[in-house]
């Protein structure tokens, strides 16, 4: 079911959709939130995801009191859960703008009315060119900026611009990487620089410098660290080669910080920020506003470890400040063995790249029956989720689980729509997903 635009009234729902109960007349997404289903109560279809609102609430208010207090500013990256809907709450909430990851992302939030974007990627080649192009010249009111990291692409997106009245300005970003795309050398980046500023005209220019460090990230901590010190420290001391150039005057975007490391892009990049007045920092943090019960639990973990947030001169945890927001919900089809159950949910409806779902609570009769933290998820295929089950576990056929996710961004891609509970598990909202 597409999500092309914020107003959905006109979007029917149906049986065809996971959550939907079956036989049900269709219904609008508004509609859904008003039925009083709950994930348990045996009308809804299972497998499907959901999402606690409140305590996407109170992590969206965490983030935005920690980049504020800051003085940075956050674009979040949409790729998560590709919800026009919540990208356009996050902008209320006070997000700069939206990050999308390739130019059919950007042509979802466009469409959405959503008009100030980096795409934080390189795109390709010529045609890629040519097919951005084809997209923003129906928004010539649109700001976005892309990143490069090769002449190649330069010269593809100049040729592309030139003579074109009708395109919106286009904003370059150098970006610097390490693991992944980037340029890995001040060398390297000094020569995208030239070739930028020679091509540059009013609607063809620099914007920034840009980063990843995630990409950075290794199986031992300490080279994790000194990996991402080192693209810090390469993007930052780029900034000042960049104003000999250009002059003061000009406003750049310093563009780095996914879920994990955020508080290491900004104790880094926050000098370099504060040494330029026309420069400001924006994260690109996407997943946090979910958060999980696996990778980035461990990670909110590690960034304790490394102090907590500091917000308004104090410390805050970022493991209890941030709540798991997603739950994957599926029912018990088999008993085959004392110390086995077998749900109807696999990897066609839950992520497994980054730890297995987590049993957190189970159900009975439309009724809590009680945590269920004792079993354990060790293998999944495409339907079909294996728990391992304590001597006395109480489960039968047709109960219901309650799973926690690892990974939301490989989890949220495989569903049409995202059911939002309020603290009770009533349904209470439908958000349409736009995956492609």
């Amino acid at each position: 079911m597409p999500d092309l635009h914020s107003a959905t009234e006109n979007v029917l729902i149906d049986d065809r959709v996971r959550g939907f109960p079956p036989g049900h007349p269709p219904l609008s997404p508004a509609a859904i939130g008003s039925q009083g289903w709950k994930p348990y109560d045996g009308r809804m279809a299972l497998p499907l995801i959901s999402l606690d609102r409140r305590a996407f609430a109170g992590n969206v208010e965490l983030m935005m009191a920690y980049v504020k207090s800051h003085g940075g500013e956050i674009a979040p990256h949409a790729k998560t859960p590709m919800s026009t809907v919540l990208a356009e709450a996050l902008l209320s909430a006070g997000a700069w703008g939206t990050t999308v990851a390739d130019i059919r992302q950007a042509a979802v939030l466009l469409k959405a009315g959503q008009r100030r974007l980096i795409l934080a990627n390189e795109i390709g080649g010529a045609a890629a060119a040519r097919r951005l192009a084809a997209l923003l010249g129906h928004y010539p009111d649109a700001e976005l900026h892309v990143f490069v990291d090769s002449t190649a692409l330069v010269e593809a997106l100049r040729s592309t611009w030139q003579g074109r009245a009708d395109l919106p300005p286009l904003g370059l970003m150098m970006e610097f990487g390490a693991g992944r795309a980037g340029l890995r050398s001040a060398e390297a980046a000094a020569a995208i620089l030239d070739s930028i500023l020679a091509l540059e005209t009013p609607a063809f220019r620099l914007t920034g410098i840009a980063a990843y460090e995630g990409a950075a990230a290794t199986a031992d901590p300490e080279e994790t660290m000194l990996r991402i010190d080192a693209l810090m420290a390469m993007t930052s001391d780029f900034l000042p080669k960049i104003r000999a150039r250009i002059g003061r005057e000009r406003p750049l975007l310093l563009t780095s910080g996914g879920s994990v490391f955020f508080d290491v892009v900004v104790a880094r990049l926050s000098a370099a920020v504060a040494a330029d007045p026309a420069c400001r920092l924006v994260l690109r943090s996407g997943a946090i506003f979910f958060h999980d019960h696996g990778v980035y639990a461990r990670g909110l973990a590690g960034l304790d470890a490394r102090g907590g947030l500091r917000i308004g001169g104090e410390t805050v945890s970022a493991a209890s400040g941030f709540r798991p927001a997603l739950r994957v919900w599926a029912e018990v089809l088999s008993r085959p063995e004392p110390q086995l159950a077998i749900c109807g949910m696999g990897m066609r409806d839950v992520a497994m790249d980054q730890g297995l779902p987590r049993p957190l609570a189970l159900y009975r009769n439309g009724a809590y029956l009680g945590n269920f933290e004792s079993a354990e998820v060790f293998r999944l295929n495409d339907q079909h989720a294996f728990l391992t089950l304590a001597e006395d576990s109480d489960v039968s056929v047709g109960d219901v689980v309650e799973f926690g996710i690892s990974h939301p961004c490989t989890c949220l891609d495989r569903h049409a729509i995202l059911y939002g509970l309020d603290p009770d598990h009533s349904v209470t909202a439908a958000y349409l997903t736009s995956f492609g």
